[in-house]
């Protein structure tokens, strides 16, 4: 009977603590946690900035790499150094991880010196030395059910792949990455998906986002190494580098065009970091220069401007977008089509009162110039009522009026939302033209407009029309000579064999691109190349990325708001890992300390390091976006620097509406 009472005593345990941990999974982050997370503790032990953490599957472990070479092996929870190791590296490492199911005892690192270690932490030696790469290694990655294989991105274009299991201390390439970009493109991050562990994601140079199935690498290395008839050996065949299926692309619609320009001006755009939700179904990517994008890996839609005739691109745009439809402005996913929409009269959806209240709150908010408030309103209530094509048309002008890196662009997607709904909403599609011509789509813009004047004729010959006009013809009449130069010259590119030329495959894989769900803004990213954004809580409720200004971001997944701003480095904060099952979060950066957050007891009052600001930490990161490299300088010398584009006055274009209740178009002169 004793024995008996012991056993059930022990499985009664078992399930209190089965649900004690289920509990702890799905509520370790709640939105009370996030308003209260604070500075824990400080780390000290490097003496270099702390490029990369990683935390243990248990999360009783934090590793850290540094400029100083070391890596460093934490007791998080008692705020213990447990070991401090040279690896090896003779340059600054960028990356650390630890191999799964190795208990923390097997740590990855690579580094500047183009090298990838493998260390047994616990005897404290390294076991192997890779150096396969020839420009730096940015990053690692590991697979839950691979527990003996990784891999490796490198400034040379290459994903390598490693097997401990396998004699020597060589790799083999999984991506060449130049075969198909040029020698110029250069890996910048990978990441495996820890649902399907052959689903692995790859940024680089550009805006471009890579999807791969490895399975299919695999199988297609394979059947060429079993059919030489080609000639070629090796995954990488000129002709067809990528097979079929293998391969999906993903972009925010709006940055292909705006690539060359932010290239121009030495504002590279490039994903620096890219990760998956916990159930693999969402992708998250930081992309430096620009902002934080969330792709929905399961409901997919092509970007707005990739279905623009195909007769107004340019040939730059025509490689990075392209439509079967030469006829009418065809922008939407859903098939909706500007030159179809026969009536005058459309849907007007009456909102309940508490919505109503709400976009009162963001009408006025609107009228006092506080856009990013307006927007936030306006998104709250089209959350609840996804209907309503006023809320859509309303944010569309509060976009506008910002002006944000991308904003136009969000714009321009609301418009669409909008005419979808209500094909009559004559303030939708006058924006939308703006958006167009904003966007540099300058014979859509056109092309739009008309269309704006037939259906509503007695907006024809108003001062906003005239003046939108106006500034499409000057665009028209200014870009005519450029257009001639730069046609064809995607072949001639090609066919010099120039070093950052694109393959036909890359062409068509970047056409087939998707867009963006979710677009999380705020932080600054032009600095460095490490900066890292991803997915906060069990159920991947919050986004947090770091900053340029020394700040940390969060922000709700799904709304986009952002709620909480945290100075957590005098310089720049580039890595954030959140614990794996509770609500703390280590975070580096160019100090030399590893910072841990977690959320304080009520009793200590406010914590200095919450930025109050928010809505002023934003603007002075979209001015440090935007600004030339002096400026960027005098601004991290504690300057203030005003003038600068993208701040929080002024009209969308010159000649937008400023009203935002529903009616009539009340047009002004730019």
């Amino acid at each position: 009977m004793e024995r008996v009472n012991i056993t059930q005593d022990l499985v009664h345990r078992q399930i209190r603590e089965r649900g004690a941990r289920s509990f702890q999974r799905r509520y370790h982050v709640t939105d009370p946690f996030i308003r209260r997370l604070g500075l824990e503790a400080e780390l000290q032990g490097h003496s270099g900035c702390v490029n990369c953490l990683e935390w243990n599957e248990k999360g009783d472990l934090l590793a850290s790499g540094s400029d100083d070479q070391h890596m460093i092996l934490w007791d998080p929870f008692h705020h213990k150094k447990l070991l401090s190791m040279h690896t090896g590296h003779t340059a600054n490492i960028f990356s650390v991880k630890f191999l799964p199911h190795s208990n923390g005892r097997i740590l990855i690192t690579g580094a500047a010196d183009a090298k990838v270690h493998v260390h047994d932490v616990t005897a404290r030696e390294t076991l192997h030395v890779f150096s396969d790469h020839t420009n730096r290694v940015k990053r690692i990655a590991t697979a839950p059910l691979w527990p003996n294989t990784f891999w490796s991105a490198g400034e040379d274009g290459l994903i390598r792949q490693y097997d401990l299991r396998e004699s020597g201390t060589h790799s083999e390439v999984l991506i060449d990455l130049t075969e198909y970009c040029g020698q110029l493109v250069e890996a910048k991050c990978v990441s495996v998906s820890p649902r399907d562990n052959n689903c692995m994601a790859v940024g680089a140079s550009g805006p471009f986002v890579r999807l791969y199935d490895i399975r299919m690498i695999h199988s297609h290395r394979k059947s060429m190494l079993q059919n030489p008839q080609s000639g070629v050996h090796t995954f990488c065949d000129r002709q067809k580098p990528i097979p079929d299926g293998a391969a999906q692309y993903y972009v925010a619609g709006h940055l292909p065009v705006k690539h060359p320009d932010n290239n121009n001006r030495l504002r590279v755009l490039v994903a620096t970091y890219v990760t998956f939700s916990p159930d693999g179904t969402e992708l998250l990517a930081n992309m430096g220069g620009e902002q934080v994008y969330l792709f929905d890996l399961t409901f997919k839609q092509r970007p707005c401007t990739f279905l623009l005739p195909k007769s107004h691109h340019t040939s730059g745009e025509v490689q990075n977008g392209k439509t079967a439809s030469t006829n009418g402005i065809h922008l939407h996913s859903n098939g909706f089509r500007l030159s179809d929409s026969k009536t005058l009269v459309g849907p007007v959806l009456e909102l309940p009162p508490h919505l109503e209240l709400v976009k009162q709150r963001a009408n006025e908010a609107f009228a006092h110039q506080l856009w990013s408030q307006a927007i936030e309103l306006y998104s709250q209530a089209a959350q609840s009522a996804p209907s309503c094509a006023m809320l859509y048309g309303n944010r569309a002008a509060a976009y506008m009026k910002r002006k944000w890196d991308g904003d136009h662009y969000d714009a321009l997607r609301d418009c669409l939302q909008a005419l979808v709904l209500n094909p009559a909403h004559l303030k939708a599609h006058f924006r939308l033209a703006r958006c167009l011509f904003e966007l540099r789509y300058v014979s859509e813009a056109l092309e739009c407009l008309d269309d704006f004047k037939v259906k509503f004729p007695e907006q024809a010959q108003s001062s906003a029309c005239d003046a939108l006009e106006r500034d499409i013809r000057l665009a028209l009449f200014s870009k005519a000579d450029a257009q001639d130069d730069k046609k064809g010259s995607a072949v001639r590119l090609r066919s010099a064999g120039r070093k950052d030329s694109l393959s036909e495959d890359e062409l068509l894989l970047r056409e087939r691109s998707y867009d963006y769900k979710h677009r999380y803004c705020g932080h600054c990213n032009t600095t460095t190349d490490i900066k890292e954004a991803t997915f906060l809580g069990s159920n991947a409720q919050y986004i947090v990325s770091g900053s340029d200004d020394g700040s940390f971001f969060i922000w709700e997944k799904d709304t986009s708001a952002l709620v909480r701003v945290i100075q957590g480095d005098e310089s720049i904060v580039n890595c954030l890992q959140p614990h794996p099952s509770y609500c703390f979060l280590a975070t580096s950066g160019i100090d030399p300390v590893v910072r841990l957050w977690s959320p304080r007891p009520e009793s200590e009052g406010p914590d200095r390091r919450v930025v109050q600001d928010m809505e002023g930490a934003c603007q002075a990161n979209q001015r440090r976006m935007n600004a030339d490299p002096l400026e960027v300088m005098l601004l991290n010398m504690g300057y203030r620097i005003t003038g600068l584009s993208g701040g929080t006055g002024g009209g969308a274009g010159g000649s937008d509406d400023e009203d935002t209740s529903e009616g009539q178009v009340q047009c002004r002169p730019s």
